[in-house]
């Protein structure tokens, strides 16, 4: 389907407007430049209406990206995958399109960044919502180029945006011991502990996810993750402060939390910060914003840079953790086999659009026990629109699924006990031999890390290249991460382990949860991905091993559609995989179903 070269008018002129609200408050403050993140004070995925500023000014909707505002020009950089989006979203004729990494910026603001009294160009950025890692590149770059980054006491853009919607009130909710496995006292206890033996007195605690990991809460402030918009101090003997709404609490958290937690409002934040001068205070500078850090040292603290504590006890899952994930995948992944089920009847007929195909899987979905809403927007993709990985399909984009179309749905559900993420690519008629080769060339790369054995101490980057060896072989590749780790009931993108191309030094651990998700995509003709979700495990020992080994338990169960496999390309023990995949699948789900739906599990499941 053609796509429109640019934004259309009505919104380019809202944009337009905008962009001239946001300069006329920079001119108040002297800025020569303006920094968006897409990030909010919270550093989350997901943001809240209120603070959607990138797409406020710009018209960018992705979750990853950046603007650059100057007096005379403006910029919008994203990654890989959101160049085709941002192309269709952002009105080309008031904003650039660049790549989202420090050179891009930096050679933007080297060639256009110049100060409007010829003095030295003042580049803005609200410390609240960039990282203290950030900030330093941020004051890096301009240092470079002659000019100076200034800390902005009041975010132009927010005065600028006269409408902004309210802040978020959702009620927050208790994560029961059957789901949570570990109290949050001895949680707290533990990390304290921590913080003693190191000699830190207390140890900020800024990622809503990990508030709500450690409090055994959750909320719906944010769209597809259960967060609750907080901040938290922990203490080194286990008290917390947490700095939260307090219309958002109810009699049952605040018993739940008992007196070791300090309820507080997030005005109260920054006097309690000051009263920390003195004390040595672990802080994040990759997830904390500057605001803190400028806040802490201005009130003499001494500021012991780690990683936050929280991260690595919460991505590696207990064993109650990871038996709700187990569950929550054989439910999820049941309503995803009937929804193939359906497609496999209905889409041939050219009455199934990518809407329409998202309404039924989430009908779906909704059936499903401890189901909480999805994990993010369902990517339902066919034909060229599949070429953009991470599509999002609207009104004015849907299509008509297409007798022929390659199909790509990539989705998940939040359930009281887990949180999944899966993506199947079907064929609706009879794919081409460049489609099913291409395919089976992804599925390769899938079973060979999903039959990864790998010694401790190995990180996701040192397995990435296993996904992607059968492409490279044919001069291919795909533009994103192999995995990414995913929460219990939270983030559906949760760090700090990931398997990419990227540099990461977190070592995989047991417990924690990655997606396997190699892809390919043609641009303006068709994509292709597939993802399950698993589990790091120890492993029994082979015969003659000399040391432990870890691996992968596959959590996802879904059929794979056979039609795009091509057999001559498989060896023989990648059949065997498949096979034996398949047969969990048939032991999973057809004792739940019956009738035509029973018989197309057993076709399609059936050994290659």
């Amino acid at each position: 389907m053609d796509r429109p070269a640019c934004a259309p008018a009505q919104p380019r002129l809202r944009q337009a407007q905008r962009l001239a609200a946001l300069r006329a408050e920079m001119d108040q403050q002297a800025l020569d430049g303006f920094l968006v993140p897409r990030a909010d004070e919270y550093q989350g995925e997901y943001v809240p209406p209120a603070a959607e500023r990138l797409a406020w000014i710009s018209g960018f909707s992705g979750s990853a990206g950046q603007a650059c505002v100057l007096r005379e020009r403006a910029a919008v950089f994203v990654d890989g995958r959101y160049t085709l989006q941002a192309r269709e979203e952002v009105a080309d004729a008031l904003f650039e399109l660049h790549d989202l990494d420090d050179q891009s910026l930096s050679a933007f603001l080297a060639s256009h960044l110049t100060a409007g009294n010829g003095g030295v160009a003042r580049l803005g950025y609200d410390p609240r919502v960039h990282t203290q890692d950030q900030v330093r590149r941020i004051k890096e770059t301009c240092r470079k180029l002659g000019g100076e980054a200034v800390a902005c006491a009041q975010n132009p853009l927010d005065l600028a945006w006269r409408d902004r919607p309210a802040a978020p009130q959702s009620t927050v909710q208790v994560q029961e011991l059957r789901y949570s496995g570990e109290d949050s006292r001895d949680k707290r206890r533990a990390l304290g502990a921590a913080l003693a033996g190191a000699g830190q007195a207390a140890a900020v605690v800024a990622l809503p996810e990990s508030i709500c990991w450690l409090l055994n809460v959750r909320g719906r402030d944010v769209p597809c993750t259960p967060l609750v918009l907080s901040t938290a101090l922990l203490y080194a003997d286990g008290r917390l402060d947490w700095f939260v709404d307090p219309a958002k609490l109810t009699s049952e958290v605040t018993d739940h939390l008992g007196k070791e937690v300090a309820l507080l409002t997030p005005e109260d934040l920054g006097p309690r910060l000051d009263r920390l001068g003195g004390m040595t205070v672990a802080i994040d500078p990759a997830t904390v914003s500057a605001w803190f850090f400028d806040r802490l040292a201005a009130a003499g603290a001494n500021l012991i840079e780690q990683a936050d504590p929280c991260q690595l006890p919460k991505a590696t899952k207990n064993p109650v953790e990871l038996a709700g994930l187990r569950r929550a995948h054989r439910r999820d992944g049941l309503a995803l086999t009937r929804f193939l089920a359906w497609m496999a009847v209905e889409a041939p007929t050219g009455q199934v659009s990518e809407l329409s195909a998202v309404d039924k899987l989430l009908s779906l979905r909704e059936e499903v026990s401890l189901y909480q809403g999805l994990s993010f927007e369902t990517i339902s993709a066919s034909g060229p629109n599949a070429a953009i990985c991470h599509y999002r399909v609207t009104e004015a984009s849907s299509r008509a699924i297409g007798a022929e179309d390659i199909y790509l749905v990539d989705s998940g559900g939040q359930y009281l006990d887990g949180t999944t993420d899966v993506t199947r690519t079907l064929a609706i008629g009879q794919p081409s031999a460049e489609v099913r080769q291409r395919f089976t060339l992804v599925l390769k790369g899938h079973i060979a890390l999903a039959r990864a054995r790998f010694p401790a101490g190995t990180t996701g980057s040192q397995l990435d290249v296993l996904a992607r060896q059968f492409l490279w072989q044919k001069g291919l590749d795909f533009n994103h991460g192999t995995g990414h780790g995913v929460g219990a009931f939270l983030s559906v993108h949760e760090g700090p382990q990931r398997i990419s191309k990227v540099p990461n030094r977190v070592a995989l651990l047991p417990g924690m949860v990655v997606s396997n998700e190699p892809g390919y995509y043609k641009a303006d003709a068709y994509g292709m991905r597939m993802e399950n979700l698993q589990a790091v495990v120890a492993l029994a020992p082979l015969p003659g091993e000399e040391q432990a080994m870890l691996g992968f338990e596959v959590l996802t169960l879904a059929p794979i559609d056979r039609k795009l496999i091509d057999l001559d390309v498989l060896h023989s023990e990648e059949r065997a995989w498949v096979d034996s995949y398949h047969q969990q699948v048939l032991a999973a789900y057809l004792p739940q179903l019956a009738g035509a739906t029973a018989s197309w599990l057993q076709e399609v499941c059936a050994p290659l």
